[in-house]
C-alpha cells in the first residue's frame, strides 16, 4: 500500500510561553515492511537544536521555542510504501541488548490482574502463546476513549477493563514480559477502514519470537500489523516512544489538539 499521512499537533497555552524544549519522535524509518517515499517535519516558530537516533533507534528532533507564544503547531506529513508481513519485522538490531526488553517500567510493571491474565492463556510455542495473549486482552479490555491517560499503567487499565490502544499495548507488553518474552512498545499510524481522520496515533506491541525475530501484535484490534500500519518509534513503554515530549517554562495551562489523517494513496488514485 502507499499511505499518505498527515499528523498535526497544536498546543494552545493559557498564557504566552516563554521557553519550551520539545523532543519529537515523528519520523518513521525505512525498514523491513515499510519504505518512506517522502517525509517532512516542521514546527512553526521553532529553532532546530539537534537531531539524532536514540538508544532504541528512534529518530529524534529536538527543537526549542522562545518568546511570547501562545500556540505551538507541529506538522509531520509524507508518504510511506508498506507491505503485509503478518507483523514480522525481522531480527533484533540496534544498541540495546535483547534482555533489556524484559525490563519493567512503572507503566508496565505487572500486578495481580496481569498475573491472573497470563494464567488464562496457553500455547504450544511462544508464537501461539502471544496470539492467545493478544486475543485475551482484546476480549478483557474494551476500547473506550476518555477512561485513561498517558500515565495510566497496564494494571490500572486491567482494573478498569477499558482504555485505548496505548493501554492495550501496555498490558500486552507487561504480560509478555511476565512470561519471559522480550517485548517492546511501538507507536505509529494505522489506516482505519472508512475513517481517514483520527484523533490520535496508534500503538501496539512487538514480541521477540525465536526463528522469526520481532513480531507485532495489536490487542486493540486483535490482529498482527499488516500493510495498513506504519511504525514510527519503539521502546520499553509509551515514555520512550511518545510522539511529542518535553518541558516548558511558563504558566501550566495548555490545551492539546491532535489531528491524524491516514489515506491509501493507491486507492485514492484508482478512484479519481
Amino acid at each position: 500500500m502507499r499511505l499518505k499521512i498527515s499528523h498535526v499537533t497544536e498546543y494552545h497555552y493559557d498564557e504566552p510561553s516563554q521557553f519550551s524544549l520539545q523532543r519529537l519522535r515523528l519520523t518513521p524509518p525505512s525498514a523491513v515492511g515499510q519504505n518512506v517515499l517522502d517525509w517532512s517535519l516542521r514546527v512553526e516558530g521553532a529553532k532546530p537544536e539537534v537531531e539524532y537516533d536514540d538508544q532504541f533507534g528512534n529518530h529524534v528532533n529536538l527543537v526549542s521555542l522562545q518568546g511570547e507564544q501562545q500556540v505551538t503547531r507541529i506538522v509531520a506529513e509524507g508518504e510511506v510504501e508498506t507491505e503485509d508481513r503478518n507483523g514480522v519485522t525481522g531480527p533484533h538490531t540496534g544498541f540495546c541488548p535483547l534482555w533489556l526488553f524484559l525490563r519493567d517500567t512503572p507503566r508496565t510493571k505487572p500486578g495481580r490482574l496481569i498475573r491472573e491474565l497470563i494464567r488464562t492463556v496457553n500455547g504450544d510455542n511462544e508464537l501461539a502463546l502471544m496470539h492467545a495473549l493478544m486475543a485475551a486482552i482484546h476480549q478483557a479490555v474494551d476500547y473506550k476513549p476518555g477512561t485513561s491517560n498517558t500515565d495510566t499503567t497496564a494494571e490500572q487499565a486491567m482494573e478498569k477493563k477499558s482504555g485505548v490502544c496505548q493501554d492495550h499495548a501496555h498490558i500486552f507488553v507487561s504480560a509478555a514480559r511476565a512470561l519471559q518474552v522480550p517485548t517492546r512498545y511501538v507507536s505509529g499510524y494505522l489506516m482505519m477502514e472508512g475513517k481517514a481522520e483520527q484523533a490520535a496515533t496508534h500503538a501496539w506491541g512487538e514480541a521477540h519470537i525465536p526463528g522469526l525475530g520481532w513480531v507485532g501484535f495489536d490487542p486493540a484490534n486483535d490482529i498482527c500489523p499488516d500493510a495498513r500500519y506504519v511504525r514510527v518509534a519503539s521502546g520499553l513503554c509509551y515514555r520512550d516512544a511518545a510522539p511529542v515530549s518535553g518541558m516548558r517554562i511558563g504558566t501550566p495551562g495548555e490545551k492539546l489538539s491532535v489531528m491524524v489523517k491516514v489515506e491509501d494513496q493507491g486507492q485514492m488514485q484508482s478512484q479519481s
